[in-house]
């Protein structure tokens, strides 16, 4: 069975002074847009560096195809995610967080403070997202056409989308 990743970074969220929205927001777009049946790995954690650095190597290293994180993107210095992932990855797609960035353009002019980036450990394709469901859809929307080819070039399991619902880009044969 195929693993994904979800980790919800927030401070409030893992100490239970609000209910973890944005986590949820992600599982249920995965569910939306893959016919691949999958499990998902799940995580609510403090915007603390090694939390973070040990949740990804974990899930990763346990097999996830895919983590996508929420949260810890902006300049405050509570928000180390990006460093965090770019810590345990061994390559990084620049081209994630740029697209992200330019499509939050889009509906907020503070989208240029978002450090969101992408990145590969081993056989996962790792990828940081905004804190914010609204957000979260926008960004994974954009970028979430290369993500099953991405997984695919890097050996990684065959993701299949909904085509009804999102289409993803895969070269012809």
């Amino acid at each position: 069975m195929i693993s994904l990743g979800v980790i919800n970074i927030s401070d409030r969220a893992s100490a239970g002074v609000y209910e973890d929205t944005p986590g949820k927001a992600c599982v249920e777009l995965l569910r939306a847009w893959l016919v691949t049946p999958f499990t998902v790995e799940y995580a609510v954690i403090p915007d603390e560096r090694p939390r973070i650095e040990a949740e990804l190597i974990r899930m990763a290293d346990a097999g996830c195809a895919l983590i996508v994180t929420t949260g810890g993107t902006g300049p405050s210095p509570r928000d180390v995610t990006p460093e965090a992932t770019e810590a345990v990855c061994e390559k990084l797609l620049p081209g994630f967080g740029e697209l992200m960035r330019a499509t939050s353009l889009r509906h907020v002019p503070t989208a240029i403070l978002s450090r969101q980036t992408a990145g590969i450990r081993g056989k996962t394709l790792i990828v940081n997202l905004p804190g914010r469901p609204k957000a979260i859809r926008e960004n994974l929307e954009a970028v979430f056409p290369a993500i099953p080819y991405c997984i695919d070039l890097i050996g990684g399991p065959r993701l299949e989308a909904n085509a009804s619902a999102i289409t993803v880009f895969r070269p012809k044969a």
